[in-house]
């Protein structure tokens, strides 16, 4: 046997024990007997919740999605929920996606939920990941769990936890439950299903889902504007096939093309390098086919659908692949304006948006006088923020990662009664004899031509993290002073939970909880957002730039001042 670390030999040899199967313990052997690197990856730490849940490679070992990691949270889960809700009859809702083992994996969380007596209803078939945050509402759950990875690559499968009021765990359950979970050992996860409490839900609850999502998505668009809306949608192999056309078509948009060669859940993604439709590439087939048959706009979804790339023509009729911070500026606006015409904003109404999307979303509420929220980066700070401000009127709110919630029937990012919206926005648009990428630059020269961009740097393994650890390190001792010739006048550092202003030299609390991202803003309006992915091994950076914007006809010619300023930042921060 290779030399095996002694801490790491300790962490290998509990899944040697008779808790675990022998082909577990045969696998486990082989690792240490020829291939150490897989055995460290495997073990050197246990996987850990981020933004979006709990994401790994699927395999064996602690730093792995299997049976058992599975098997040790849900029994943690398990003996959380008991303590928090004494006396109660409790219950929870599982879905899973398309990926490999999730059918399976789902089974064993439900098992494991069950043999602890907490009633199950589990989804019978892969489906939406808003529509287990729907359910678990609908069915009055304590608690659900969906199975996905979302758009990470095939090999990874993730476990997300949803709490009571719909939206995933945060601060204090989180930090709770997880120590719960830590606290155990493996030989306390109780496997064994008592098949009585578990119930499988279907179209049941697809109907209710669907008939809300129009319910929330629909904002009196004509019968004609909707048939002469030509649509293209994929579902990139996931699981938004077995909700949005159903969606699309009971609203009464008929003119659907769905990519054929997509359609089908399969958890290879074999026709895409990546199944996440912040890539454009992603798109490409999708693309391809709204050039044959002329469509006006392109959809497509993540595997979990909760997130959507939005495809429409530009000024000169091209296909052009609208930003997250765009298509949740578009979809912000519309909703506002339909409150707006509606007489309901009377100053008690709040959209939500994170620290890394764009600010131009704190401007647009302005002007409607109505409150934007800023949270951390993921969804479940926007659901919390509905909970913690019950007493107001959530409009919507989205971030600059594809994602965006409408109402707040669903607490989650939604891409079905997002779709829905977005074709909504085409469909009137369309009829008013304007497109969808003019409503946007008209946004532009009301309220700023706010720019953005992403650079996403992989660093994989063990090496990576310490090397995008070392990197927010340096970040924080040696922080710019100035960028692209503008000087730095504030710093954010979320980790510190501290705001510096370099012109009066006061340091202020930031009042969100502690995470790791450090912001700069220069003097001439632009952010710099460093964060690491919670779900992914990346380093992020966020660029956003802005100026005036006169006219329209003035767009292009700004839009590529914008990009050559982006482009400066990045050579000046090294990172082109």
């Amino acid at each position: 046997m290779k030399h095996i670390e002694p801490q790491l030999l300790e962490r290998v040899n509990t899944w040697l024990t008779s808790t675990f199967d022998t082909e577990t313990k045969d696998y486990i052997k082989n690792l240490m007997a020829n291939d150490t690197k897989e055995l460290t990856e495997s073990f050197y730490k246990d996987l850990e919740f981020g933004t979006g849940g709990m994401r790994g490679v699927m395999g064996i070992g602690t730093n792995r999605i299997n049976k058992f990691t599975l098997g040790k949270n849900t029994q943690g889960l398990s003996n959380y929920i008991k303590q928090s809700f004494p006396n109660e009859a409790l219950k929870v809702a599982i879905a899973f996606d398309c990926r490999h083992n999730s059918k399976t994996l789902a089974k064993v969380v439900a098992d494991v939920f069950s043999a602890n007596g907490i009633k199950v209803f589990l989804f019978e078939d892969l489906r939406p990941t808003p529509e287990l945050s729907f359910a678990l509402k609908h069915l009055n759950c304590h608690c659900g769990i969906v199975l996905t990875a979302s758009h990470n690559p095939p090999e990874y499968n993730g476990y997300k936890v949803y709490w009571q009021d719909g939206g995933q765990l945060v601060p204090p359950q989180d930090a709770e439950i997880i120590a719960e979970i830590n606290r155990l050992d493996y030989s306390e996860i109780k496997f064994e299903a008592n098949h009585n409490l578990i119930q499988y839900i279907g179209k049941e609850i697809d109907d209710v889902f669907i008939n809300e999502s129009i319910k929330n998505g629909s904002f009196n668009t004509s019968k004609d504007a909707k048939e002469n809306l030509n649509i293209v949608f994929t579902s990139l192999h996931g699981t938004s096939i077995t909700a949005i056309p159903e969606t699309l078509k009971r609203a009464g948009y008929t003119n659907v093309h769905i990519v054929e060669e997509q359609r089908e859940p399969n958890g290879d993604f074999p026709t895409v390098k990546s199944p996440n439709p912040e890539e454009p590439e992603a798109l490409k087939m999708a693309t391809e086919l709204a050039s044959k048959v002329d469509g006006d706009i392109v959809i497509g979804t993540d595997p979990d659908c909760d997130r959507l790339g939005v495809v429409v023509r530009n000024l000169e009729g091209e296909l052009v692949i609208l930003n997250g911070n765009q298509t949740m500026l578009l979809m912000t606006n519309f909703l506002l304006k339909q409150w707006k015409n509606n007489n309901k904003i009377n100053g008690n109404q709040f959209i939500g948006s994170t620290i890394v999307s764009t600010p131009m979303m704190s401007v647009l509420a302005d002007s409607y006088n109505v409150e934007c929220k800023i949270g951390l980066t993921g969804f479940k700070w926007i659901a919390k923020m509905i909970k913690d401000f019950h007493t107001m009127d959530f409009v919507g709110g989205g971030e600059e990662s594809f994602g965006f919630m409408v109402g707040d029937f669903v607490r989650d990012k939604d891409a079905v009664t997002s779709t829905l919206l977005a074709c909504e926005i085409a469909a009137q648009a369309k009829a008013n004899g304007i497109s969808v990428y003019k409503e946007l630059i008209e946004l532009y020269v009301e309220h700023g031509f706010y720019k953005e961009r992403l650079i996403s740097i992989t660093k994989k393994g063990i090496e990576g993290a310490q090397e995008i650890k070392q990197m927010m390190v340096d970040a924080r001792e040696n922080p710019l002073q100035e960028v692209n010739g503008s000087k730095v006048v504030r710093i954010e550092d979320y980790q510190l939970s501290i705001a510096k202003d370099f012109n009066t030299g006061e340091e202020t609390s930031i009042d969100v909880p502690k995470s790791n991202v450090l912001i700069y803003y220069t003097q001439d309006g632009s952010k710099i957002a460093l964060r690491p992915s919670g779900t992914e091994p990346k380093i992020k950076f966020y660029i956003s730039v802005n100026t005036t914007l006169d006219n329209v006809s003035e767009f292009k010619a700004t839009e590529q001042k914008l990009e050559t300023r982006i482009d400066t930042i990045l050579k000046d921060m090294k990172l082109k």
